[in-house]
């Protein structure tokens, strides 16, 4: 019988990690790695299969049709290493987890992070609110919730992690356009909010005349009125709906935008064991999910 190749974890995870990032610079930074101990992993990698993986494309690089196909099969290796490691350490942590999320996230990333902490601790009740900032501060003072997602640099609460920097943008329909003369028609939350501020203070710089045309609690109502064509809204393109987009600036003549940030609250800092395998997880699909688009 034939030896088998027993494929390197660490290798198969370098790998993933270097084209879900989009480069080895990142990569590098995310693994606490050089560059150079990225590209000798990638080839030791490519020494184990026996193909190129990798090839130049200008001035960088793109997967191989080999790459592609050990791509696809690393991601699967690396979630179900990492299943069953969260399942064996965390088979007997029980409790109760209340989390608090902006609306992006829920009917994206989320419900694969409840699928996959559940798996791992089945003994675990997670209930999950989906709100604006100002809520979930309010009911984490209240001690309603464990732990919450939060935009801005509004203080939630004092135990948080910053997740990310992203940048805000405008969103409308690829075909909006502002007449002559007509006053920017802007879709928004009520205040506070970090996204509306912004706005309305770029285009105050700007010399843009603006009228708020619809206000809404829901992050769902501003982008049904932005498919509408009602106007345009201010967020992060994460979560976007596909029938909107990020308005270039230059093109539409819109200001530019600042930055927002995103950061992970916890209500305490001796968090039960159930809050703190719910909060690793969280900012690791956090990081693959948004990938080079955060700072």
């Amino acid at each position: 019988m034939a030896s088998r190749t027993n494929l390197d974890m660490d290798v198969l995870r370098t790998f993933a990690t270097a084209f879900e990032l989009g480069s080895f610079a990142r990569a590098a930074d995310r693994l606490g790695r050089s560059q150079s101990a990225v590209s000798t992993q990638l080839r030791r990698l490519e020494e184990q299969v026996g193909q190129d993986l990798v090839q130049k494309s200008g001035r960088g690089l793109v997967l191989t049709t080999a790459g592609e196909a050990m791509f696809s099969y690393a991601k699967r290796i690396l979630d179900l290493n990492d299943e069953a490691v969260e399942t064996v350490r965390g088979g007997e942590v029980e409790g109760w987890v209340r989390f608090g999320m902006p609306q992006d996230f829920a009917e994206t990333w989320l419900p694969a992070v409840l699928a996959r902490f559940t798996r791992a601790h089945p003994k675990v009740r997670v209930e999950v609110r989906a709100e604006r900032n100002a809520h979930l501060g309010e009911q984490m003072r209240k001690g309603e919730l464990d732990l919450a997602l939060g935009w801005g640099s509004g203080e939630i609460a004092p135990n948080a992690v910053k997740v990310a920097e992203l940048p805000i943008v405008w969103v409308g329909r690829p075909d909006w356009r502002l007449a002559p003369g007509e006053k920017l028609p802007l879709l928004a939350f009520d205040q506070p909010c970090e996204f509306r501020s912004a706005g309305i203070a770029a285009l105050d710089a700007a010399g843009i005349p603006w009228q708020l045309v619809f206000v809404s609690a829901s992050l769902a109502g501003l982008y049904a009125a932005a498919e509408a064509g009602l106007g345009i809204t201010l967020r992060t393109a994460f979560g976007m709906p596909k029938s909107l987009q990020a308005l270039d600036p230059a093109t539409y003549g819109l200001p530019a935008l600042p930055r927002v940030s995103l950061s992970l609250h916890r209500a305490g800092s001796d968090a039960n064991p159930a809050v703190r395998r719910l909060s690793e997880i969280l900012l690791d699909t956090l990081a693959e999910a948004l990938g080079p688009t955060a700072t």
